[in-house]
């Protein structure tokens, strides 16, 4: 298994059931073939630039472990949800 870090971006708007259902969803797809490590809620923070309108956005660090076809995954799956704006998948 590898180590990877996800940092994801949720609208500012979103409410709180929200940003959970996200953060539910990246550890059950974690936990198909791995195990999260650590989950580092960095808060709501300015952007550098606007992204769909948006200037501000809720920002949340996961560390994991998992076999190689879970990233992909997790790829997809935040691709599809509504309430993430931007978010990045390196091996750590």
């Amino acid at each position: 298994m590898k180590n990877y870090e996800l940092v994801y971006v949720v609208k500012p708007n979103a409410d709180e059931e929200a940003r959970e259902a996200v953060m539910n969803k990246v550890k059950e797809v974690v936990a198909t073939a791995g195990e999260v490590v650590n989950v580092d809620v960095w808060g709501t923070k300015k952007l550098a630039y606007p992204i769909a309108k948006f200037n501000e956005g809720h920002y949340v660090l996961v560390n994991f472990k998992s076999a190689v076809d879970v990233p992909k995954e997790l790829d997809r799956n935040l691709k599809i949800n509504e309430n993430v704006i931007r978010h990045m998948i390196v091996v750590a």
